[in-house]
């Protein structure tokens, strides 16, 4: 397989075996590169699946691997239960007492008693999902979603990088 590293729409020739007739076949391979932009308004989990679910729905894929990446070190992504809003604020509560927001116990507070804390929380936690694409679907679970946590209190923009690979 022949692959190239591209901030826009790429195509390239890769082979599958084809099962029913034994024998290789020719399948175009693309890949798709764009930012989203997403405003955190608080400090939390805002839940994004419908972000990427439209995005996604625009590249007109049908199957391959979704990369989401976010590009900060005080904010993270996550795939979590979608179906009751009390596994995010339990989330959120139990992150909170892990970590505290108390400035003595840190050097760096340079941006406010959130600071270090955001940096810890979001070491803990993820910066990139891979979630597999079939039928230009993602293949999330049931009740699960794909979820901005924002360790940060105040607002703030947020940077994902989507990256599409397959046909």
């Amino acid at each position: 397989m022949t692959s190239n590293v591209a901030t826009a729409a790429h195509a390239v020739n890769a082979y599958a075996f084809d099962e029913v007739v034994n024998r290789q076949v020719s399948v175009p391979f693309r890949q798709v590169q764009d930012c989203l932009s997403l405003r955190c308004e608080t400090q939390g989990l805002q839940e994004i699946t419908g972000d990427v679910a439209d995005w996604l729905d625009g590249q007109h894929v049908g199957q391959g691997m979704l990369t989401v990446f976010i590009r900060h070190t005080s904010a993270s992504i996550l795939i979590q239960e979608n179906f009751d809003d009390d596994v995010q604020r339990d989330l959120e509560t139990f992150f909170l007492h892990l970590v505290p927001e108390e400035t003595r116990l840190y050097r760096h507070i340079a941006e406010g008693p959130d600071d270090m804390p955001a940096h810890i929380k979001g070491a803990l936690t993820q910066t990139h999902l891979n979630i597999p694409v079939t039928d230009g679907r993602m293949m999330l679970g049931q009740f699960q979603g794909i979820y901005l946590f924002e360790h940060r209190r105040v607002t703030r923009t947020r940077e994902l990088v989507l990256h599409f690979i397959g046909s």
